[in-house]
């Protein structure tokens, strides 16, 4: 998209080039205006040409990543149980996240600034987690953390910090978390942000924990996020 723009913007550089240079840059000012108007046709079909392939990828990016869910979401079935006609099951969930890893990978390569193709990234990382694989999920995940959609890389970090959480990488996924609390996001709001960061303080700092379980209880009362503010409150270690 950016390769056309440019090519767009050159030619109307020329054009008011010419403009500037006056009359005899053309033959007559008929002529002239003919030139001009076969410019901004040409510009007008290359870019309903270019929306037109655009369009055409994005469907198939999301079919591609629809046919991948299809395998994440799979069912795990028992050995004797039997699948239904076209139904995709698996005996184990190793195989399934492994098969839905190359899915995933498949649509983010061949799709990547499609929409379908960012969250293929991402459904990779989760799936990558999911295996263990802790080091390949946040290579996958910085990749979504550098791009320009912002909810991605909200999500992207939130993710990171679960993965750093998982790890054994408590202050790493503690900065990510205030952080997140601080700079909301519409996929991450701020009380899962705070809510995540309580859970983490509770085991190092509980007067912290206590005190952010609070604010979310004043900040969004009456919410599920509350009632979880409430419960991780009744657990912590009574001062």
């Amino acid at each position: 998209m950016s390769q056309h723009i440019s090519r767009k913007e050159l030619k109307q550089d020329k054009i008011r080039e010419s403009i500037a240079h006056g009359a005899e840059a053309v033959v007559s000012h008929s002529q002239f205006f003919t030139t001009l108007l076969i410019v901004i046709a040409l510009l007008s079909a290359g870019y309903g040409g270019w929306r037109i392939y655009a369009e055409r990828r994005n469907v198939k990016a999301a079919a591609a990543f629809d046919d991948a869910m299809k395998v994440y979401n799979a069912r795990i079935r028992g050995a004797s149980e039997p699948a239904e006609a076209g139904e995709v099951t698996y005996l184990d969930d190793t195989n399934k996240m492994q098969d839905a890893v190359v899915k995933f990978n498949g649509v983010a390569d061949k799709y990547p600034s499609t929409n379908p193709g960012k969250l293929a990234r991402y459904y990779s990382a989760l799936c990558l987690e999911n295996l263990g694989r802790f080091n390949q999920a946040l290579e996958s995940l910085k990749k979504l953390d550098a791009g320009s959609d912002k909810e991605l890389a909200a999500l992207s970090q939130y993710q990171t910090a679960q993965v750093y959480a998982r790890t054994g990488k408590p202050d790493e996924a503690i900065k990510i978390f205030r952080a997140l609390a601080d700079k909301p996001a519409a996929l991450v709001p701020r009380s899962l942000a705070l809510l995540e960061l309580a859970g983490q303080l509770r085991a190092t700092n509980p007067m912290e924990a206590a005190k952010l379980y609070n604010e979310i209880k004043k900040e969004f009362p009456d919410t599920a996020i509350a009632e979880e503010a409430d419960r991780g409150l009744g657990t912590l270690p009574k001062s």
